[in-house]
């Protein structure tokens, strides 16, 4: 598998947040040909509904897009999603149709229902709940929750991953992913999702991504990796050999993480060793999928 067939690169800076549009959102895109990323109406904010409509009746063929969710929930640490609930689903897509079906009232496509559901609350770290009495894998040597492979991986280059498992703080991910896999749940047939899905030699894929990776190739270090004014924004850009865009002063994060994003994911989509990390194996891409760039 190699990135040279896709023509268009989208990244989606997601948002789990409440309410009927969340200022989180951004998305932005570039041309395989260069020129520099663009937002997509850059002064629209998004609902999750809007960014469905948009993969499913807008994206052009042949587009790589990232989105910043986690695509799954840990499994290979317990050898399930939810040990010991009878209807632990049995794969990344039985998850999604699980959250999409739980959460069916839900307006806004929200995940509440299912944090809340009470053979599941006990797997999460809730607002103002606490920590759930299996929100830890047992034996786990610390408080941060269960963790995918591919987090550990993240760990390893630098980051500082966060479980999908945990719903409190301002580094909570697991709104934003449960959300997420009911958007994954409800995309068009023709496009594929990696690495849950095969590839093949034509039509769209989406992917995971984590911004902070893309920062970081693009020189930023791990602990500075949000870009809060256009210049921040132009010298990344200029390190991954992109052209910068046009503006001044600040910037929005969601904003530049999307904007860095689209031309990082074009700067490394043709790297085969992207499609085949070292921990990746099928049971793992069936299960708990990848972060696309995490080696």
């Amino acid at each position: 598998m190699t990135g040279s067939r896709f023509e268009w690169f989208c990244a989606i800076d997601w948002s789990g947040a409440v309410g009927k549009t969340q200022k989180g959102i951004a998305l932005a895109i570039c041309h395989v040909r260069g020129g520099a990323p663009e937002l997509v109406s850059p002064n629209k904010t998004f609902s999750r509904s809007d960014i469905l409509d948009y993969l499913n009746n807008v994206l052009e063929v042949n587009s790589l897009v990232g989105f910043d969710f986690g695509l799954s929930l840990p499994f290979s640490d317990c050898g399930a999603f939810f040990p010991g609930w009878k209807d632990t689903p049995s794969d990344a897509r039985t998850l999604w149709a699980s959250v999409d079906a739980l959460c069916e009232t839900d307006e806004n496509l929200a995940a509440s229902s299912f944090v809340s559901h009470p053979q599941l609350a006990p797997y999460f770290r809730r607002q103002p709940e606490g920590e759930g009495a299996l929100f830890r894998a047992d034996g786990a040597e610390h408080g941060r929750g269960r963790f995918r492979v591919t987090e550990a991986a993240q760990a390893a280059m630098g980051c500082k991953p966060y479980s999908n498992f945990n719903l409190v703080g301002a580094a909570q991910v697991g709104k934003s992913s449960l959300t997420g896999m009911r958007v994954l749940n409800r995309l068009n047939d023709d496009i594929a999702v990696w690495p849950v899905d095969a590839v093949g030699s034509q039509g769209s894929v989406v992917c995971e991504i984590y911004t902070s990776l893309a920062a970081m190739e693009a020189g930023r270090p791990p602990s500075r990796s949000k870009m809060r004014t256009y210049g921040e924004l132009n010298d990344a850009l200029t390190s991954l050999s992109s052209p910068t865009v046009e503006g001044e002063g600040p910037i929005d994060d969601h904003s530049s993480d999307a904007l860095l994003t689209a031309a990082w994911l074009r700067s490394v989509a043709d790297d085969p060793a992207r499609w085949q990390p070292a921990g990746l194996t099928p049971q793992i891409a069936r299960t708990e999928g990848w972060t696309f760039g995490a080696l």
